[in-house]
């Protein structure tokens, strides 16, 4: 296997480590770190890498969004994720947004270089645990499972719900999806409607829950 990495973790410590391990591994090269979203882009545009691990909390900034911007600008290179959550809202988004991979961090190092083999062929990776995840949401929880008869959101509700309860306003929402404002509100009524959620501050209590956003309660 011979592949160039780009490592974006905003933990130093993690970054160090990985690098001194992934190093170690032949035919593999590092060929450039990055702390946050917008510099694991800027490496991914600038240095054309085979692989971009990355983690989805990149500090103060969203993994899935940095994704979503190396798919659209890097469309050849392949996105792996790596990180400490494992609930379907985090797996889904991640592959939703163009990542061929997803590592857990409490996954061996092995399973890295592994997921790594997978995707340079062509393939998709998935730890075990994430694996089991995706089977479930595939077979889908029945209605009375779902608390309050919520129904299921699509992948755009999703996506304007972890901006919202991110604290972004509409019109940054709008902007950042490159849709206009009057859309954000109807996807906003939609998503209430289907969650049977009146108010802003309890849809972001329900993504917090989800896991559809970092910030905590």
């Amino acid at each position: 296997m011979n592949v160039r990495l780009v490592l974006a973790d905003d933990h130093q410590i993690l970054r160090e480590g990985l690098r001194s391990l992934l190093s170690d591994q032949p035919g593999v090269e590092v060929v450039g770190e990055a702390c946050d979203g917008p510099g694991a882009v800027q490496l991914a545009k600038d240095l054309s890498p085979d692989v971009v691990l990355m983690d989805i909390s990149l500090g103060h900034t969203s993994g899935l969004d940095a994704a979503r911007a190396i798919r659209a600008e890097c469309p050849s290179v392949r996105i792996v994720a790596l990180s400490v959550h494992s609930d379907e809202p985090f797996v889904s988004g991640m592959f939703e947004a163009g990542a061929v991979g997803f590592v857990v961090k409490g996954s061996s190092f092995r399973e890295v270089i592994e997921a790594l083999q997978v995707v340079m062929k062509g393939q998709t990776y998935l730890s075990p645990s994430v694996a089991t995840v995706l089977v479930n949401k595939a077979i889908g929880p029945r209605d009375a499972d779902r608390p309050n008869g919520a129904r299921p959101l699509s992948s755009r509700e999703r996506e304007v719900l972890e901006l919202l309860a991110s604290g972004k306003s509409t019109k940054q929402a709008a902007y950042q999806m490159e849709i206009s404002t009057r859309t954000v509100e109807t996807h906003r009524q939609h998503i209430m409607e289907k969650l049977g959620i009146d108010n802003l501050a309890a849809l972001t209590k329900y993504a917090i829950r989800e896991g559809l956003t970092d910030l905590e309660e």
